[in-house]
């Protein structure tokens, strides 16, 4: 929460690194034509990750079919790949639209995908307002990098639902 309602966040976009950043040190584990996949710096659980639009856009409507089309590929296929590592029993997928709605980001449309395990909340966040993490993000990065970056990033065909 002091990240999203604190001032001192650093300049520009989290969704949209310069082509020259090093994109692992932003946990960025897919970068493709249309859509990006990073690792939430802050998570809520490990492997909580971050599906966005490549072009700067605050909402769905906003989306080419293409956009939309690929960017719902590639939240399945993170999916996929979070099944295959990290073994969870569930997952919370959203997205919130809007500040009211508790967008961080509200001006780059992202999907949150939360991987869930029976048992995974605890009283420590009620109390000490600390999250545990069991495994150190980097950690995790490391494990799922190899998987993304082996993704597709192929043209997509649209279907008019017409």
């Amino acid at each position: 929460m002091e990240y999203i309602l604190g001032e001192d966040k650093p300049p520009g976009c989290i969704f949209c690194p310069e082509p020259r950043e090093n994109l692992p040190e932003r946990l960025v584990l897919f970068s493709g034509r249309l859509t990006r996949i990073m690792m939430n710096k802050y998570p809520y659980i490990n492997g909580h990750l971050l599906v966005s639009p490549l072009r700067h856009l605050p909402g769905l409507d906003d989306l080419t079919p293409e956009e939309t089309l690929d960017l719902m590929h590639k939240v399945r296929e993170s999916i996929a790949i979070l099944k295959q590592v990290m073994h969870p029993d569930g997952f919370n997928v959203g997205l919130n639209l809007g500040l009211v709605a508790g967008a961080g980001v509200e001006s780059h449309l992202h999907f949150h995908i939360v991987p869930r395990w029976a048992g995974d909340t605890n009283f420590i966040p009620v109390f000490a307002e600390v999250r545990v993490i069991p495994e150190h993000f980097r950690q995790t990065y490391d494990r799922l990098a190899p998987l993304f970056q082996a993704l597709p990033d192929e043209d997509q065909t649209c279907v008019s639902l017409k």
